[in-house]
């Protein structure tokens, strides 16, 4: 079994999910703010559920997986960030990448909370995954996330279709 990291920047804990914060959590994702540009479709109670074991199992099979953001002032669930494998089916396939994805409350949009925690997300990656590459899927209208990835290296090479139109980006890390 791999121990969950914690990992810590300027004002932000990433830590492992906890279940008592589940609800929040299921609010969270709930919330057509914050899918808006994933699904598009907030999710019931069972599909968050669902979304924190697998975020957490993750872990525990691949040795990486998501993270929940903590603001280290209030203590508040800002969102969450890590890598996948989701074995997504288009091409060009990004399977056995370490997937990059973040989510985070609307209220903190744009302070920079987003480039802060996946950036510690990156580091730790080429430190654990030295010879991974690292790709995302972003739907091309969703403009903030694509300024994050730009600014933590994330190029596009590709356009697909995944339950609507997406831009596929990778970054190569400093190993390779």
């Amino acid at each position: 079994m791999t121990t969950i990291p914690t990992l810590e920047t300027e004002r932000l804990i990433l830590r492992p999910h906890r279940l008592e914060e589940f609800e929040t959590y299921a609010e969270f994702w709930a919330d057509p703010d914050v899918v808006r540009y994933i699904s598009g479709i907030p999710s019931s109670r069972e599909n968050s559920w669902s979304r924190m074991l697998r975020v957490t199992g993750m872990w525990h099979l691949m040795g990486f997986g998501f993270l929940a953001i903590e603001e280290k002032e209030t203590g508040r669930l800002l969102g969450e960030a890590g890598f996948q494998d989701m074995r997504r089916e288009f091409q060009p396939s990004i399977e056995g990448t370490l997937e990059t994805g973040w989510a985070l409350i609307p209220s903190v949009h744009g302070r920079g909370y987003a480039t802060e925690a996946v950036g510690a997300m990156i580091s730790w990656g080429e430190a654990y995954f030295p010879d991974r590459r690292m790709t995302c899927i972003i739907s091309p209208e969703n403009a903030a996330s694509l300024r994050v990835a730009s600014k933590l290296g994330f190029r596009e090479f590709a356009r697909a279709d995944y339950h609507g139109p997406i831009a596929v980006l990778a970054r190569e890390n400093r190993s390779s």
